[in-house]
Formats: C-alpha cells, structure tokens, sequence
C-alpha cells in the first residue's frame, strides 16, 4: 500500500493533484481542504495517502496530514461510505469537527455534507462512535456534558445551526451548567 509520498507539485486541479515523484506523475484526489493546505505548482510537497483498490479500479486519496488520512479510513470502514462520500465529509468538516458531531451526536452537521440526509447522518453516528478514537469518559454520549448541554439549548427551542455555533467554542470543562451558561452567553452574542 502506497502510505504517503513525497515529490513535487506538477499540477493542481479542483479535485486532485499530480505529484511528480522521481520522474512518475501520481494523480490523487483530494479534499478541498487537503488542496489548499499544499504548496505551490513547483515545489516540494508530502503527501499522505490511501490506494483505493476494487475490481475495476485503483484510486489514490491524498490528505494533508495523518490524522485525516486515518479518519478517512475510518469512513470507509461504515456501511454506505465510499470514497467520494469520505472525501466529501473530510471536504465539509475537520476531524475534531467531525469527532464533536459524533460525540455530541449532531446529525444536522452531518447533513451539511452534499449526499448525507438526516437518515444517512444518525447511521453514520452511530456505527462512528465506537470506531473513533475518543476518550472513554466521551464513548457514552447520553452521560456527557455536552451531550446534555445539547438537549437543554434544544429544550429551549434553540435551531440545530444555532447550537452548533454556541457549543464550537465551548471550554474544556466537565460541569454541565458551566457548560450551558457559557453556550446561552455564546448565543446571546449571536
């Protein structure tokens, strides 16, 4: 398996890049995200990749760094995700974007991504929650405190966007009401 390359930059398309590695041209695809954190057409590029391999085809994802890489093998270890779906979740959400939808149990962030709808995104959550590397105090998300800071701002009538934006910024601390006091301050800014 090709795990990550190093070469130059020859060409940048919108989906993929073509990295020049000792004289052989690889063509990998990659999220936007992936794209813009590469250098320039011409200089020196490491990029970490997954050979896709099925019956008719084999196909290179390239990524940034590691930790999407990992995720996007992840992704593909759920039923229903392919490549261009993974590539399309890595493409919308950071991983500790997407590690905060699962812990929290989002499924609207999910639903941001082109092709997830609501039923796709509460499938995805749960076959993710126990192949995701997170604490173990954060796999049980009906007992954390972001998990019931949630359900009190959607108590309150709050809308799934409007959450998701008041818990983004949330400090790292355990107390629930801590928690809600500083999402409700985050909300009244907005």
């Amino acid at each position: 398996m090709i795990g990550r390359l190093r070469g130059t930059v020859a060409l940048k398309h919108a989906d993929r890049v073509l990295l020049d590695v000792a004289g052989v041209g690889y063509e990998i695809s990659v999220p936007p995200r992936a794209l813009v954190e590469l250098p320039g057409i011409g200089e020196e590029a490491v990029v970490h990749t997954h050979l896709h391999v099925r019956e008719d085809a084999m196909a290179l994802f390239g990524f940034a760094g590691e930790d999407q890489r990992d995720l996007f093998r992840v992704l593909l270890g759920v039923s229903g995700v392919g490549p261009k779906v993974a590539l399309a979740i890595l493409g919308t959400m950071t991983p500790d974007d997407l590690r905060r939808a699962v812990l929290t149990e989002d499924a609207a962030a999910l639903t941001a991504v082109p092709g997830i709808g609501k039923r796709s995104a509460q499938k995805l959550l749960l076959e993710l929650r126990p192949k995701l590397e997170m604490p173990d105090a954060e796999l049980s998300p009906s007992n954390s405190p972001l998990s019931e800071v949630r359900a009190a701002l959607e108590g309150l009538g709050y809308q799934s966007e409007e959450i998701r934006g008041a818990m983004a910024d949330l400090p790292d601390i355990q107390e629930v009401e801590s928690l809600l006091r500083h999402a409700l301050q985050q909300l009244g800014k907005a």
